[in-house]
């Protein structure tokens, strides 16, 4: 028999509750008007007491216009540590090509920081991604070709390279094992 996940911790809650809110700016009123709660529901769930549901969790969230993880996470670390090979990664079906994101998009920020593998063989193309991103590279190890169509660089380890990403761009390792940075910045 497997054990029940222990319940999250109200604390947690209420914190994002008031944070969320606030960055709303909702009354309680409104805000529980907007999720069809009773304004004492709202106002017991931001004193960290009572026993919310999943729906009235749900309903604040959409509420909110947040999702449903926002209420829920637990509050983030002072200090984040992602040893090298764990932390979620991606496969490309096009390449030898893998990415692990280290940072995601907090609320607020508009960036994501990724560390890439990428062997020769087959170069990575990328479409645009939404209008405004920006690209930056730090290459670790090895050496890459990367930039826009056309207007691709060579770099080494150590060298960092910063081009528009909402327009057609690509990646090609020109050595084994190598590796580099990406933040991807959204404006």
């Amino acid at each position: 028999m497997s054990e029940v996940p222990a319940r999250l911790p109200l604390e947690w809650i209420a914190a994002s509750l008031k944070r969320e809110r606030g960055r709303a700016g909702l009354s309680l009123s409104e805000l529980s008007k907007r999720a069809g709660i009773a304004k004492s529901t709202l106002s017991q769930l931001e004193a960290a007491s009572g026993n919310p549901s999943m729906e009235t969790i749900w309903a604040l969230a959409v509420a909110l216009g947040v999702p449903f993880s926002a209420l829920v996470e637990p509050p983030a670390p002072a200090v984040q540590v992602i040893r090298a090979g764990e932390g979620p990664t991606v496969h490309s079906e096009q390449s030898s090509y893998l990415a692990t994101l280290l940072s995601a998009c907090p609320p607020g920020a508009r960036r994501d920081i990724y560390y890439v593998w990428l062997e020769p063989g087959a170069v990575r193309d990328s479409e645009p991604h939404i209008p405004g991103t920006t690209e930056h590279i730090v290459v670790t190890e090895g050496r890459v070709e990367a930039g826009p169509r056309g207007g691709a660089v060579e770099l080494g380890p150590g060298d960092y390279l910063s081009f528009r990403g909402d327009v057609p761009h690509a990646y090609e390792a020109l050595a084994a094992g190598t590796k580099f940075v990406l933040i991807m910045q959204h404006v």
